[in-house]
């Protein structure tokens, strides 16, 4: 029998968080303790199996003894310091970047966005009808995914993902400065023309659906697209003998989309083009 080598265990640190001690293990994000409190703090651009990017600013916390507000998903945890999450500045700071967000970007299918608006009483259309906007039609140039950039925070969680982190494709990157800035593929090509693989990771990390697979696209089209009434079923990939498990998302009898686990071993969330979009010979009726 093979030995799995486990890692070794990892101290505890103490620090005051919004008036109470709290323990961590060393190297635990502000965030994940937070989390670990029970204390809702938004984020956008932070994900579980990304390095943070420190992109969106909507996690930022209050500091004792700092020039600035921290973002919680990329701070670690230091012992003996004091973090105040719900202070005024923190939250009219998460209110600004709310409503600059929402006033440049459809967040329509970004989850809690609506929420989060309301609690910091954000007013985004106060930027008038002409703040800066993409304003440009979806991206459907081909039958596995869908991308709107008019969706799009620019958090690079896409990019990480499709580069270094995971894939090492780079099919895409940050195109353009300051307002024009954008995610596109090389030379702004379509995407059946570039390096893209279809493996969908970009779908997975996407936080706000700028990145969407055509079924969900065309079922939120035609109005249909109804999560509540949606199973999930994960089970094991059958394509290779990897191992990847996937989650099956069915509505009214039919998969509308595959993802898979981010706890799991193997995928981290991630999978290749056959393990998420190869599922069309499960339901073919012919």
């Amino acid at each position: 029998m093979t030995a799995v080598p486990l890692q070794p265990p990892r101290r505890l640190i103490e620090f005051t968080l919004d008036g109470e001690a709290v323990r961590v293990p060393e190297g635990a994000t502000i965030l994940d303790a937070c989390r670990a409190a029970g204390k809702d703090v938004p984020t956008l651009c932070q994900g579980d199996t990304l390095t943070p990017k420190n992109a969106c600013r909507v996690c930022v916390v209050e500091v004792e003894g700092a020039r600035t507000l921290a973002p919680a998903c990329s701070r670690r945890a230091e012992p003996g310091m004091a973090v105040r999450t719900d202070t005024e500045r923190a939250r009219h700071s998460r209110k600004v970047v709310l409503e600059l967000l929402a006033s440049s970007v459809d967040l329509s299918t970004t989850p809690r966005a609506e929420e989060w608006i309301k609690e910091y009483e954000a007013k985004p259309e106060r930027f008038g009808a002409e703040a800066a906007r993409m304003n440009e039609a979806p991206k459907v140039d081909n039958d596995r995914y869908v991308r709107d950039y008019d969706k799009c925070i620019l958090c690079y969680k896409c990019v990480d993902a499709c580069g270094e982190q995971w894939q090492n494709t780079f099919a895409i990157a940050v195109a353009g400065r300051g307002f024009d800035a954008r995610i596109a593929a090389e030379q702004d090509a379509a995407l059946p023309d570039s390096a893209c693989v279809y493996c969908g990771n970009c779908i997975e990390v996407c936080p706000t659906g700028a990145l969407s697979f055509k079924s969900e696209f065309d079922l939120r089209a035609a109005g249909e697209w109804d999560e509540e009434r949606q199973a999930e079923t994960t089970t094991v990939c059958a394509y290779c003998g990897v191992g990847c498990n996937l989650t099956l998302h069915v509505q009214d009898n039919e998969i509308v989309k595959v993802t898979s686990p981010h706890d799991n071993p193997v995928t981290h969330g991630n999978l290749c083009i056959k393990g998420r979009f190869g599922y069309q010979h499960v339901q073919n009726r012919d």
